[in-house]
């Protein structure tokens, strides 16, 4: 039976709109179906040998490759990994070409001082299968096949595997592009309507890059998966999409806000979680990736540590992880961005203001995951500075 993933067995609050209630373990979709077609791949005896199958996904706006869902016949050597694509010469050149690649002796790469190949091969691996997956000319990642067995990918295996690969890849392009159908829809309702705010394309991106980093963080310690990580990251941007329900007087207002005014701003929350069950009726649930997260995201972030928070008030780990790693990196991207009523402050001074609101208004894990990245912040502040409206 093939290793399920550490992170399916992170158990988190699951709140609903009107109350709270505790659900099953979370996030399992993806990796889980993997992991019962590996099982049935290996009850073909030609293909028992294989002991691995991962996929990594593509993130063209950074160049960053990332480890997103395994199934392995051991523990994973490649859990919570990244790299930039362009720095790995080999598989560049399978993600423009559309080559596959066999690996026949996974020593002779690992001699070479490649780190993935020395990982893998320190993990027993010895050969391994590299499918780049393209649809309509985009690149979504790759997958990797390994076997503990040297030259076990022979042509005839090969030839087995292929329906297999294809029916692998398919599987990950319609979910990834059912998320991307959100995207795309959320951009649309935001364009359309009379609402200009402060969610610029480089906030969102910078935002929804602080959660992975807070996530990633945070995986070791809490068991939390690559697929969950990934998710986050997907679903973060759409934290505030009900703020297109808030009357520009008030999202742009350059002053403190009325106490009336600031019960319209609150507002958006509930507006954002009717658009999201709205937008996912028509599509189906069961058809949307971890449709609790990207809810759970948008209900609340507003939510704070010790209970001030807001629509519901929830307290401590009443409030669903995904939503305090959001709060915590959209805050610190307001806090150094320019906004309508006041300029950017620097880093530092943001980290100062979450320090000494954590364990108040923040997690403190998801803080210190969050300031102890500061390298990562000023790459992603770097790349992602422009501040022009999408």
């Amino acid at each position: 039976m093939s290793t399920k993933i550490s992170g399916e067995q992170t158990r988190v609050m699951n709140l609903d709109v009107g109350g709270v209630k505790p659900t099953e373990a979370v996030h399992r979709g993806l990796a889980e179906r993997l992991i019962c077609l590996h099982d049935e791949i290996k009850g073909d005896v030609a293909l028992g040998g294989l002991s691995r199958i991962a996929i990594a996904l593509y993130d063209e706006t950074s160049d960053v490759l990332k480890t997103f869902i395994h199934s392995s016949d051991g523990d994973s050597p490649l859990d919570h990994s990244t790299a930039k694509l362009t720095e790995v010469p080999g598989l560049s050149r399978l993600a423009w070409t559309g080559a596959r690649r066999i690996i026949n002796d996974l020593e002779e790469v690992a001699s070479s001082g490649q780190d993935h190949a020395i990982r893998l091969f320190a993990a027993g691996y010895r050969s391994s299968y590299t499918v780049p997956i393209h649809s309509k000319g985009v690149f979504y990642g790759f997958l990797f096949l390994n076997s503990f067995a040297v030259n076990f990918f022979s042509p005839t295996v090969i030839h087995r595997l292929r329906p297999y690969a294809e029916l692998i890849a398919q599987i990950i392009m319609r979910e990834l592009d059912t998320v991307r159908m959100m995207h795309a829809a959320v951009k649309v309702i935001r364009q359309v309507s009379t609402v200009r705010d402060e969610e610029t394309g480089a906030h969102l991106a910078r935002m929804a890059r602080y959660s992975r980093i807070i996530a990633s963080r945070l995986a070791p310690q809490l068991g939390l998966s690559d697929e969950y990580v990934e998710y986050l990251f997907q679903f973060a941007p759409l934290h505030d999409l009900g703020k297109i329900s808030v009357p520009d007087h008030i999202l742009l207002k350059p002053a403190r806000l009325t106490t009336e005014e600031y019960d319209v701003m609150k507002g958006h929350v509930a507006r954002g979680v009717e658009i999201v069950d709205m937008m996912v009726g028509d599509i189906g649930r069961q058809s949307l990736p971890h449709f609790d997260m990207l809810r759970n995201v948008v209900a609340y972030h507003h939510e704070a540590i010790d209970g001030s928070g807001y629509p519901h008030g929830l307290a401590g780990g009443e409030i669903p992880l995904e939503a305090r790693i959001a709060a915590v990196a959209d805050v610190f991207d307001a806090l150094t961005s320019v906004r309508p009523y006041k300029g950017a402050w620097t880093n530092q001074a943001a980290i100062d203001l979450l320090r000494t609101q954590t364990g108040a208004k923040f997690d403190s894990l998801c803080v210190t995951a969050l300031i102890d990245s500061a390298d990562l912040i000023a790459d992603i502040q770097s790349q992602f500075d422009e501040t022009v409206y999408d």
